[in-house]
């Protein structure tokens, strides 16, 4: 780490006011551009002490830069990340106030609720199915912070992934029996089509993004415990939403996911 504690409460204090402003800021790296990923997850920390400290919730844990689409698009080879909070949380064909967010962007995922805790290193995807519930579809709307949707890799870490909005449907299924290499879904933006995906555009399996989230606490003493929600991250790049926009997703055995931004 490169940061004191002093620095890294400021910072998380600083991102944190942006995200509930809805104000955009030069990414952090800028003024402290020897801050490392440990740095940025400690920020990260910070910003979800602030959050449960006025009461919120964590409503699961998220992956990020999942998909190699996504990944290209940022210019990244590495996944990050982060937690979600109860007051992300949007019902299935509701409203998304855009007045709310900075540069809202959307991406469908695969989401995973756990009936065992995961625990690595050495997490796999073998693990991840045994410990898996159910799956359910999801779409994360995200928004960076940062101005122009500049950053790099330990600016969004530290910005808690962009976590912002979530949306869940109804359909919960079994993993067994189900291929969620193969599992398909389409987004369509104001009834066109905008992205198509298969589960295996998140790192050539979903479960490997949940593995990976495994290994990474455990490199903190942690692990994911049972009936812990954890979204796998975008299987397509992110497509950009404004008021007035509709997305629809429709899932392969999953059902469909849909939101209004206003």
């Amino acid at each position: 780490m490169t940061l004191d504690n002093n620095s890294i409460q400021q910072l998380a204090a600083h991102l944190e006011n942006a995200e509930l402003s809805a104000t955009a800021v030069t990414k952090i790296t800028d003024a402290h551009p020897q801050l490392d990923w440990d740095d940025a997850y400690a920020i990260q920390a910070a910003i979800r002490a602030r959050k449960e400290s006025r009461g919120h919730r964590i409503a699961g844990l998220k992956a990020g830069l999942t998909s190699r689409t996504k990944m290209k698009q940022m210019g990244v080879e590495t996944p990050v990340f982060g937690v979600i909070f109860d007051y992300m949380s949007v019902a299935d064909g509701g409203e998304i106030d855009t007045a709310k967010l900075i540069h809202s962007k959307v991406e469908a995922e695969i989401a995973f609720v756990l009936k065992k805790a995961l625990r690595g290193p050495g997490c796999h995807v073998g693990a991840v199915l045994a410990a898996t519930d159910f799956v359910v579809p999801a779409v994360e709307i995200i928004d960076s912070r940062y101005e122009n949707f500049r950053f790099d890799l330990a600016s969004v870490i530290a910005d808690n992934t962009s976590a912002s909005r979530f949306v869940v449907g109804g359909v919960a299924r079994s993993v067994e029996g189900l291929d969620l290499r193969t599992l398909g879904l389409v987004m369509e933006k104001n009834g066109e089509i905008v992205a198509m995906a298969a589960g295996a555009a998140v790192l050539g399996h979903p479960a490997v993004a949940i593995a990976a989230l495994a290994n990474h606490l455990a490199a903190r003493g942690e692990e994911i415990p049972a009936g812990t929600f954890i979204m796998s991250g975008g299987a397509t790049e992110a497509i950009p939403v404004a008021a007035g926009d509709a997305i629809s997703v429709r899932f392969q055995d999953l059902g469909s996911v849909a939101m209004r931004f206003v």
